[in-house]
């Protein structure tokens, strides 16, 4: 029998889809990794893009503007280069064959809890945690940031396998395991904040995976209770004194002003002196604001911009949420669904939390605002995920 034949079209102009059609044991694992069928980056969400490069380029001059006359003076170039390269990182990743990285996923997680390991005993110990890999050049790689994409991935693969529309106990524990040891490993470090940002990976899973609401409303009363065991149960050591008060005084900030309250009341005082317009930025500049260019950047950019400024930034996240949500419904497989919307979830949270700590209505976890605050491996992260949303979405015409 002879070889099946490889036929190709190149239609119109040179920049028109290619058509590829034959065998994939003939075209080989070069083919299968960059192509499945047709890939064309006319199908990229370029409109995704430009909203995001619109945030991060509020992120950069916010930054400027925030360290302008203090010892972290230039961190806007520096987010600037992260930036730059999470956007090459993107392209790469939408480049991969999404498929490919599923059916490698468990050598990935294998990899990622081996990193979070390795930061237990070689990472560089800063403000009483080891979260850092000290890299060449002086850069610090932090691990629990690119696991999340990680977990993004095998929630996926895991909920995509199942067959079955509604899940069975089992199925809960296995995706807690999944989600549980790389959150085990995170909260030794001690990192709260990052381990937080796992939960709504497993969540959004469960939920789209058919949980039932009997399940739900079992797996609500269980988490209360572990809740109230790690603060009113002495024996129960899993968070350190300080987490436990920080996150308990953003109930009562005016308790302790100068102490676990001092973060939030100076947070609030920027944000309210912003006006509707925004004001000359006293409390950023007069450095009362703790770290305004990372965790607090959008209380110092209310306070610049106003509320008119603030709600502006609100309704471009809002609008990359829902171009994120649209890519999903139009994914081409149960498991393309799932990558995306595991995005959507962290994503969702690091915005509602962060914001709601700078008003004062969460606790101050040390969770960024995601494309803003600066951070290499925070920008990294979420240019990556967005390749996977790209990955995704280039391949929804493909069967």
């Amino acid at each position: 029998m002879p070889a099946p034949s490889i036929r190709y079209r190149v239609p119109g102009k040179c920049n028109e889809r290619i058509w590829f059609e034959g065998s994939r044991s003939v075209l080989g694992t070069g083919y299968s990794l960059l192509m499945s069928r047709y890939v064309s980056f006319r199908d990229f969400d370029w409109l995704l893009l430009g909203f995001v490069l619109m945030i991060c380029g509020l992120g950069v001059m916010e930054i400027r503007s925030a360290t302008m006359h203090t010892k972290f003076a230039g961190s806007h170039l520096k987010q600037i280069y992260w930036v730059l390269g999470g956007v090459a990182a993107m392209f790469v990743i939408s480049a991969v064959n999404y498929q490919l990285l599923l059916d490698r996923i468990h050598w990935f997680y294998i990899a990622a809890v081996a990193s979070l390991m390795a930061v237990l005993v070689f990472g560089q110990k800063y403000l009483g945690a080891r979260r850092w890999i000290k890299m060449p050049g002086g850069n610090h790689f932090q691990p629990s940031e690119w696991v999340k994409l990680i977990l993004i991935l095998a929630v996926a693969k895991y909920f995509a396998e199942l067959r079955h529309r509604e899940l069975s106990w089992p199925d809960f524990v296995k995706a807690a395991a999944i989600v549980g040891i790389p959150m085990l490993l995170v909260l030794a470090q001690p990192d709260l904040g990052t381990a937080l940002t796992y939960v709504p990976i497993a969540v959004m899973g469960v939920f789209l995976g058919g949980m039932q609401w009997k399940q739900g409303l079992v797996v609500v009363l269980l988490a209360a209770i572990g809740v109230g065991a790690v603060f009113f149960v002495p024996r129960v050591h899993v968070l350190k004194s300080y987490q436990k008060q920080r996150l308990t005084s953003f109930m009562d900030p005016e308790n302790d002003p100068q102490g676990t309250g001092y973060q939030v009341e100076q947070s609030k005082i920027a944000v309210g002196s912003g006006g509707l317009w925004g004001g000359k930025g006293s409390q950023t500049h007069g450095a009362f604001l703790p770290v305004p260019q990372t965790d607090f950047i959008f209380a110092a950019f209310a306070e610049e911009h106003g509320f008119v400024g603030a709600l502006g930034v609100l309704l471009l996240y809002f609008i990359v949420l829902m171009r994120l949500t649209q890519n999903a419904q139009t994914a081409p497989d149960r498991a393309g669904t799932f990558v995306v919307m595991g995005v959507v979830a962290v994503l969702s949270f690091h915005i509602l939390v962060n914001v709601g700590m700078v008003v004062g209505f969460m606790p101050v976890t040390g969770i960024p605002l995601p494309l803003m605050s600066y951070g290499g491996s925070s920008v990294l992260f979420m240019f990556l995920a967005l390749g996977m949303v790209m990955n995704v979405r280039m391949r929804r015409f493909v069967n």
